[in-house]
């Protein structure tokens, strides 16, 4: 299975309460506590870690930032892309991915920052491309509004046509490097892009040749039907999220027949859902770190949370009062609401059932394996092999304490029963996931036929 550790350049984890946690470290404005991260996360022989991101604090609640940063629920954004270059300087095998926007950033600066990552990295790096959720990201960027959810992917996908575009202008033996004819490339194998479409115009040669994965890997979150299309289309590995076996099943054997119809191999595209994992040296040692992990959450930090997803403020909404048609469809992200709508079994949930429904700010949020080596090993196992999934993305409930007990204690067992690599495959990313590394002339040959 493949095993992808969620981080955040930020005062806590996905998990906003854990920066209370009586084993957090909080040096997370020093490289050393990212660096400890990862080289533990390395010593488990764990294929990747990806940093989340959002461009604006999440302080929609209330209409102000008070309660937010006053509860420290996510009150810090550093640019991850600088971080995951401290942690690969500290590191030589483990993957290293981190999020970018394709509503406010542009295709080629995008393109050319990961691409130099790929290089220095030795092509360990992947990007998470994300559409971006809500109106603080778009104030931050000098937009008076976010734009609406499909027109947002419509805009990616274009977004990824150049990118990759520019991924693909130099063929992979395109350097000569020849000292002694004082010929560094061959132009023949060096191509403009010229792209001009409906969001995007982007000439090109672009100026950084391909990384020794070729390019950097894709991951993609969509959860509404348009993004599901989109990360069926484009995305190598996908995360996901499901609070039950059958839920799982039936998205894995959906998704994968959407990744064949659009001409791809449905296993060179892995699907990862989310998860907490608790381990201990015994049941009552794991249910004694699972109530004090349980013990850090906050009311405040769900209605953060889902007013920031959302793009609504959920403070000013009555806690028990049906939201309207219109309120609902003016939510930002349209796979979170239609979960909440499903599990709630309403057509017109409340703020309360956002709340209990959604699990947002504790770790109800995503499936929690909990319990001993050997027990939380035998459900991940059912997981993976009902199948549900390719791997997991495993959430940090403290940091570095939650990956040091996974290395420590799970990963034996998975590798011990047949599970989990006891070595990497290689030194790149791609290697180490089981994916060919992609060719520009490939690229190129099916550009020509479409």
């Amino acid at each position: 299975m493949t095993l992808v550790a969620f981080l955040q350049a930020q005062n806590c984890s996905n998990l906003p309460g854990s920066w209370r946690h009586p084993s957090t470290q909080l040096d997370f404005f020093t490289p050393e506590y990212y660096q400890r991260i990862a080289r533990t996360l390395e010593d488990g022989k764990i294929q990747l870690a990806f940093f989340d991101d959002r461009l604006a604090l999440p302080d929609l609640y209330t209409g102000n930032h008070h309660e937010m940063i006053a509860g420290g629920v996510r009150a810090v954004k550093m640019d991850p892309s600088t971080i995951l270059m401290t942690m690969g300087m500290a590191t030589s095998k483990l993957g290293l991915g981190t999020t970018y926007s394709t509503t406010y950033f542009e295709p080629f600066h995008v393109a050319r920052v990961f691409a130099t990552m790929d290089l220095m990295l030795k092509g360990r790096v992947a990007w998470n491309i994300v559409t971006s959720l809500n109106s603080a990201e778009a104030l931050n960027f000098g937009h008076g509004t976010h734009m609406e959810h499909d027109s947002r992917y419509d805009r990616a996908d274009e977004f990824m046509e150049v990118v990759l575009g520019h991924w693909n202008t130099w063929e992979d033996d395109a350097l000569v490097l020849d000292k002694e004819s004082g010929r560094f490339a061959d132009p023949t194998k060096v191509h403009r892009l010229d792209h001009a479409g409906a969001n995007f115009r982007s000439r090109g040669p672009f100026s950084v040749p391909r990384s020794q994965q070729g390019h950097p890997l894709l991951i993609q979150a969509g959860q509404s039907g348009r993004g599901q299309a989109f990360a069926a289309r484009w995305a190598e590995l996908v995360f996901v999220i499901h609070h039950n076996l059958e839920a799982g099943k039936q998205h894995y054997k959906r998704f994968k027949a959407m990744v064949a119809a659009n001409g791809r191999d449905p296993n060179s595209v892995a699907v990862a859902p989310a998860c907490y994992v608790i381990v201990g040296e015994s049941e009552d040692a794991a249910q004694a770190k699972r109530a004090a992990i349980e013990a850090t959450a906050r009311p405040v930090d769900a209605l953060v949370l889902i007013s920031e997803v959302l793009n609504y403020d959920f403070g000013s909404k009555g806690y028990d009062e049906p939201f309207t048609d219109e309120e609902l469809a003016s939510f930002s992200w349209h796979g979170f609401r239609e979960r909440v709508v499903q599990f709630s079994g309403k057509k017109n949930p409340t703020v309360r059932d956002f709340v209990e429904v959604s699990g947002r700010g504790t770790i109800k949020e995503h499936k929690v394996f909990c319990g001993t080596a050997k027990s939380v090993a035998d459900q991940m196992e059912e997981w993976f092999t009902a199948p549900a999934c390719d791997g997991f993305v495993l959430a940090a409930t403290h940091m570095p304490g939650a990956y040091e007990d996974v290395v420590r204690l799970l990963v034996p067992e998975l590798q011990r029963r047949g599970l989990f690599q006891k070595e990497y495959r290689g030194t790149t990313l791609r290697e180490n996931l089981g994916l060919p590394i992609p060719r520009a002339v490939d690229y190129h040959a099916r550009r020509t036929a479409e």
